[in-house]
């Protein structure tokens, strides 16, 4: 046993709960994770092997997760042999427990150095069982919208200036739609573990189907790329280059930066993390309007019609 690894505070806060679960009692280690934004990761540690809990925080209505989502979402994509598997979901209660992967978590330069590795495991993950739900950025931005306006959370300055510019993406975007797959569509860097064979994919929160271009154009968009590497991305992806695939690709990236905005500014108000989400907000709707308001966007909205 080694009890000094057992964070007190943890196990004061959470220590009943995760009681609750079989295989996280008699813990030896219990110590939080980086990362998570909308929940806290801790690692338990124990003779039975090694395992994370995710305990969900107050604001996951607000921001359109459903946690049964999750839960069946990522025994869909552990079936599919790309993601942790599932030890155990206690419903209500904001506890996912799932085994610990072995590996480095990527940052954004080893997404940029690992391209065509993440296209193959993207490709795997989208070759699983449908989902259970559906997942479009154009519907949640219009959901967290109205969230932000009924409840008087702050909005950045001229955010309704481009509602006409999304109209006009999405319907560019219409023309060549060939369907949904299953997604996990919130894949920052930190939701990328490499065990050296495998870059497994985690965290499935806003898993759902979708159009595999906002896939690629988020991973492309939360690692801060150029545009060669979503050229890339996209290429090793298809197999074949498809400029009407990288267009799409970066025209739902910037659908996601606006939308991703106005989560930003629900979990400024509502979260209880010591993070600084309006920042984090702000830095996407920078480049949101700097990409609405570029030549580029004209004509991405030419090429993602051509076939």
């Amino acid at each position: 046993m080694y009890p000094e690894l057992v964070e007190e505070s943890l196990e004061t806060m959470y220590g009943f709960l995760l009681d609750q679960v079989e295989v996280l009692r008699d813990r030896t280690i219990l110590r939080e994770l980086s990362g998570g934004l909308t929940n806290r990761n801790l690692l338990i540690e124990n003779d039975r092997g090694k395992f994370v809990a995710r305990i969900s925080s107050n604001s996951s209505s607000l921001l359109m997760i459903d946690r049964e989502a999750e839960y069946q979402n990522s025994l869909l994509a552990a079936k599919a042999g790309i993601a942790a598997p599932v030890i155990d979901y206690l419903p209500g209660k904001g506890l996912l427990a799932i085994g610990y992967l072995e590996g480095r978590t990527f940052s954004a330069s080893d997404v940029e150095s690992n391209l065509s590795r993440i296209a193959m495991s993207c490709r795997q993950l989208h070759g699983a069982d449908t989902f259970v739900r559906d997942f479009n950025m154009f519907d949640i931005q219009k959901n967290y919208l109205t969230i932000v306006e009924d409840r008087g959370f702050r909005l950045p300055s001229n955010y309704y200036d481009f509602a006409d510019a999304l109209t006009l993406t999405r319907k560019a975007l219409a023309v060549l739609d060939e369907g949904t797959v299953p997604c996990n569509n919130d894949l920052l860097p930190g939701n990328f573990i490499d065990n050296g064979s495998t870059i497994y994919i985690i965290d499935y929160e806003y898993s759902g189907n979708n159009d595999p271009c906002f896939e690629l154009g988020n991973i492309w968009a939360e690692s801060f790329l150029d545009l060669d590497c979503l050229e890339e991305l996209v290429t090793a992806y298809y197999g074949a280059y498809r400029p009407e695939k990288i267009a799409r690709a970066w025209l739902l990236a910037l659908v996601g930066k606006y939308g991703w905005t106005l989560w930003a500014s629900i979990q400024d108000s509502v979260s209880h993390l010591d993070f600084d989400f309006w920042s984090w907000g702000m830095a996407k709707y920078d480049l949101a309007q700097s990409e609405f308001t570029s030549s580029y966007f004209t004509k991405a909205l030419q090429i993602a019609t051509e076939k």
